[in-house]
C-alpha cells in the first residue's frame, strides 16, 4: 500500500495543501473563462474536475495542473453561437444546439490529442527555442495579469431597444475600489512574509483564509466568488456529480455535416491545448529540474477531454498559472493534481455556500503574486546580451500571445527562429581551393549544405575556367536535404558539359546513400576513399585498445 501511494506523491502534506490552494484559485478563473465562452459556469467547473483528475493520474508530468483553460475556451465562442443558429434551422428545431456541438467538439479534440501522443508528436516541443519559451511565459503572465485587472469591475445586464441582451462591465470606484485594493495588498503581503517565517504551511492558502475571515468577521461589503458568478448570469456554485450526457446523442445529428462543422474548431483547440500543456510541462521541468513525458501528457490530455465531453463538460488543457501556484506551494507529485480535482468537486457538491463567501480580492492577490513569480524578469537583463534574432523572437512572441493567442505566438516564434537559424548557417559555407602537383584542383568544403546555403555554394565554383580534373572534398561538410543533392547534381552536369572530370570525396555513409538513391550517376563520381569519415561512440583507449568494430556489444 505504501508503494502504491509513493507513485502519486513523496510529500503528502505539501501535495494536499497545495492542491486545496490551487482549487480555490481555479474557481474564479474557470468561471471567467465560462463567461467568455458564454457557457454555464458549472459546465466549465465539471470539465476542470474531469480533465484535472485524469491528467493528474495518467499525465506525463507530476505537479502539472490541468483544467478548463481560457486559451481553449475562446476558440469555442463562435462555434457555440453558430451551433445555436444551426439548431434552430433543423426540421425539428433544437434550442441551445451549440452546447451539444461543443461537447462533440471536445470529444473530437480529445481524439486528436490522443493520436498526437500515439504518433509521438509530443517530442516536437523540444524544437521550441528558449527565446520562444521566455516570450510565452512573459506573454501569458501579462494575459493573466490583465484578466485579474478585469476582476475590479461589476457586470450589469443591459437590454437594448431591439431586445438584445448584453453584459456591460464598469470599474469599481471610491471606497469599494480602495477596500478591494487593500485586501489584495494584504493577501500579497502575507504571501511575501509568511515563507520567511515558516514554510510548513502554504502561504497562498493561508493568505486566502486570513483575508476571507477578515472580510466575513468585519462584514465587509466586497465582491465575492458568489456575487461574481451571479453578476455574470450564473446561479451559484451548487451542482451535481457529473454523469454521462445522454442528450448529446439524442440531439446531435451524427453525419458528415456535423463533422465538417466541428473539425476545424476541434483541431485548433487540440493544437492550442497541447502547445500550452507541453510548454507548461517544460516550465515545470525547469522549475523542478526533472523531466516529463510529452507523449504521455498528450494521451492523458486527450483522454481527459473525451471524458469531459461525454459527461457534459468543456475542453481544457494544462494551466500555467495554477501550475506555478502548485509548484510554489510545494506540490510535486500527482497527488496535488488529484486533490485539486477532488476538492473542486467537493466545493461544487457540498461547500458551495462557504466558497461563495471567499473575497475575489484574496484570489486576485494570489494570482498577482503568481504573475510576479512567473514573469521572466531576467529577460530585461539578457535582452541586450543575446543575439538580436532571439531578442526579436522574445518580444514578438510576448506581443502575439497578448494580442492574439498562444498557438499563433508559438508558431510565429518557431518560424522566425527557424528562418534566423537557416540564414546564419547559410553564411557558414566555405570553400578552400588548392592545386595538386598533378594539376587537379581541390575544393575543400566547410559547413552544412542545405537549401539556405545553395546559392553561396554554387558561387564557389568556376566550371569554365577550372582545370581538366576537379575534386570536391566534403570531409568538413554535410549534405542535409534534397536541395543540396540537386545542387551537387547540377554542378556535376556543368563540369561534364565542359568535358571535365569531377570527383566527390569524403562523403559520410548516409550522404552517399542519399545520393545513390537520387541518381545512379553519382556512383561514377563518388570516390570511395580509404580515409572516408566514420562516426563511432567516443571510447576510452585504455578500455578499448582495439577498433570498436572488432568488439561485439550486447
Amino acid at each position: 500500500m505504501t508503494q502504491f501511494f509513493r507513485k502519486f506523491t513523496t510529500n503528502p502534506k505539501n501535495d494536499i495543501l497545495s492542491g486545496i490552494t490551487v482549487s480555490l484559485a481555479m474557481i474564479p478563473e474557470v468561471v471567467a473563462f465560462a463567461f467568455v465562452a458564454q457557457i454555464d459556469p458549472l459546465m466549465a467547473l465539471s470539465g476542470a474536475f474531469i480533465i484535472g483528475l485524469i491528467a493528474a493520474i495518467f499525465g506525463g508530468r507530476p505537479g502539472l495542473i490541468s483544467g478548463a483553460a481560457g486559451a481553449v475556451a475562446v476558440i469555442f465562442v463562435t462555434m457555440i453561437a453558430d451551433g445555436h443558429t444551426k439548431g434552430l434551422l433543423f426540421d425539428q428545431p433544437v434550442d441551445n444546439m451549440g452546447f451539444f456541438y461543443l461537447m462533440a467538439c471536445v470529444i473530437l479534440m480529445g481524439i486528436i490529442q490522443i493520436l498526437a501522443g500515439v504518433f509521438k508528436l509530443g517530442r516536437f516541443v523540444r524544437l521550441i527555442p528558449h527565446s520562444v519559451m521566455l516570450g510565452f511565459v512573459n506573454g501569458l503572465a501579462i494575459v493573466i495579469f490583465w484578466a485579474q485587472v478585469k476582476m475590479f469591475t461589476h457586470k450589469s445586464l443591459v437590454v437594448s431597444t431591439d431586445g438584445v441582451k448584453e453584459y456591460v462591465s464598469t470599474y469599481m470606484e471610491g471606497a469599494e475600489l480602495y477596500l478591494m485594493l487593500g485586501l489584495v495588498f494584504l493577501t500579497m503581503t502575507i504571501m511575501t512574509i509568511l515563507p520567511k517565517i515558516t514554510k510548513k504551511i502554504p502561504a497562498a492558502l493561508t493568505a486566502i483564509l486570513v483575508t476571507t475571515f477578515i472580510a466575513i468577521g468585519f462584514n465587509l461589503d466586497v465582491s465575492t466568488v458568489g456575487s461574481y458568478i451571479i453578476e455574470g448570469g450564473g446561479t451559484g456554485l451548487k451542482g451535481e456529480f457529473p454523469t454521462p450526457n445522454l442528450e448529446l446523442w439524442q440531439n446531435l445529428p451524427i453525419n458528415w455535416d456535423t463533422l465538417n462543422f466541428i473539425l476545424p474548431y476541434a483541431f485548433l483547440a487540440a493544437s492550442v491545448g497541447l502547445i500550452e500543456s507541453l510548454m507548461t510541462m517544460n516550465l515545470v521541468d525547469e522549475l523542478t529540474d526533472t523531466r516529463g513525458n510529452g507523449d504521455q501528457e498528450c494521451i492523458a490530455q486527450g483522454a481527459g477531454n473525451i471524458m469531459s465531453g461525454l459527461f457534459g463538460g468543456t475542453g481544457g488543457c494544462g494551466m500555467i498559472g495554477q501550475t506555478v501556484i502548485n509548484i510554489n506551494a510545494g506540490g510535486r507529485g500527482r497527488l496535488s493534481g488529484i486533490v485539486m480535482a477532488l476538492t473542486l468537486l467537493t466545493f461544487i457538491l457540498f461547500t458551495d455556500k462557504l466558497i461563495e463567501q471567499v473575497p475575489i480580492a484574496a484570489l486576485v492577490g494570489v494570482m498577482f503574486m503568481m504573475v510576479i513569480e512567473t514573469f521572466a524578469w531576467s529577460s530585461f537583463r539578457i535582452i541586450k546580451k543575446i543575439p538580436k534574432s532571439d531578442a526579436f523572437v522574445l518580444i514578438i512572441v510576448s506581443a502575439v500571445t497578448v494580442i492574439f493567442d498562444l498557438a499563433i505566438a508559438v508558431f510565429v516564434g518557431v518560424i522566425i527562429s527557424a528562418l534566423a537559424f537557416a540564414w546564419e548557417n547559410a553564411k557558414r559555407i566555405r570553400a578552400r581551393k588548392r592545386m595538386r602537383e598533378d594539376g587537379t584542383k581541390v575544393y575543400e568544403i566547410w559547413g552544412p549544405l542545405f537549401f539556405g546555403s545553395i546559392t553561396a555554394f554554387n558561387q564557389k565554383f568556376d566550371p569554365k575556367n577550372d582545370p581538366q580534373n576537379v575534386e570536391i572534398d566534403f570531409v568538413e561538410s554535410r549534405i542535409s536535404d534534397h536541395s543540396a543533392l540537386e545542387a551537387i547534381f547540377n554542378l556535376v552536369e556543368k563540369y561534364e558539359a565542359e568535358g571535365k572530370s569531377i570527383k566527390l570525396k569524403h562523403l559520410s555513409e548516409d550522404c552517399k546513400l542519399l545520393m545513390y538513391k537520387a541518381s545512379p550517376k553519382f556512383r561514377e563520381v563518388i570516390v570511395e576513399a580509404v580515409d572516408d569519415p566514420r562516426y563511432h561512440l567516443a571510447a576510452n583507449p585504455e578500455e578499448f585498445p582495439k577498433p570498436l568494430s572488432e568488439y561485439k556489444f550486447k
